[in-house]
């Protein structure tokens, strides 16, 4: 079953076009199984604020206390999921939205208790959902939640969940979803570039702001065991005609110069 993993950003789903619905249409045309895999934060911020949870940070990261995992849990599987799931339909686009707890999906284990909080690693997908939802013709719309061997919720890197499963099923390939065409490298999108000049143009501060994340989780996909990940724009097309458009990674040193 040829699959493509679709990360998409909370910040990224209401700038999603027409066009970007167009290339999954056109990638399930061409035999290719979607799944999705999103995050959440600005909707989260925006809850935690509106409650008064009170934030506690460890070395620059949020600490997840319980009071703000049941905010995390009802904005990401309530509010954020909810939505793509609705923008893909009106797109006819048939979507089902998933819990990474549901039928222990993403089976994780705390990171940092005592600093972080309820915050996770994926220890092992459970893909038997995931995959039954695929052949039968869904896209599946997986919220980044892990459960513990003693059914205990964790807050999971939206980034590092989507490479684990696409790690877990195989996929053709990983597309990590932004609001520019690809990595620009001297005024240019980069069609295709090494992992070794990336690592050199963040040093260098070509690739700078909010693509750093960005690539540095496709990054984390390829070293999960991908043998590749992309950069595409959720404003416009990024497939047509078996053609990609956007910056595709790799795990070759030198290839962009």
């Amino acid at each position: 079953m040829k699959t493509i993993l679709i990360k998409c950003g909370g910040s990224v789903i209401d700038q999603l076009s027409e066009g970007f619905f167009s290339s999954i249409k056109k990638l399930q045309h061409d035999g290719f199984h979607i799944i999705f895999v999103h995050g959440g934060g600005p909707d989260i911020n925006e809850m935690l604020d509106l409650l008064s949870v009170k934030a506690e940070f460890h070395n620059g990261l949020r600490k997840t206390t319980e009071e703000a995992l049941a905010v995390v849990e009802m904005v990401l599987s309530g509010k954020t999921n909810r939505k793509l799931v609705d923008l893909l339909r009106k797109n006819d686009l048939y979507a089902v939205g998933i819990n990474g707890t549901d039928d222990n999906c993403l089976q994780a284990s705390m990171i940092d208790e005592e600093n972080l909080g309820y915050v996770g690693n994926v220890e092992e997908v459970n893909n038997k959902l995931i995959i039954r939802l695929l052949e039968e013709g869904y896209i599946p719309v997986l919220t980044p939640l892990g459960i513990t061997e003693d059914g205990i919720k964790l807050n999971i890197n939206a980034d590092y969940a989507a490479s684990a499963v696409a790690k877990s099923l195989k996929v053709e390939q990983c597309l990590f979803i932004t609001d520019v065409d690809g990595i620009m490298i001297d005024g240019e999108v980069a069609s295709l570039i090494g992992k070794e000049e990336v690592l050199q143009y963040i040093e260098e501060g070509q690739i700078t702001g909010g693509m750093v994340p960005k690539v540095t989780s496709a990054l984390a996909a390829i070293d999960s065991g991908l043998n590749s990940a992309m950069i595409v724009s959720g404003k416009k097309e990024f497939y047509s005609a078996e053609i990609w458009n956007g910056t595709k990674i790799v795990a070759n040193e030198r290839l962009y110069k």
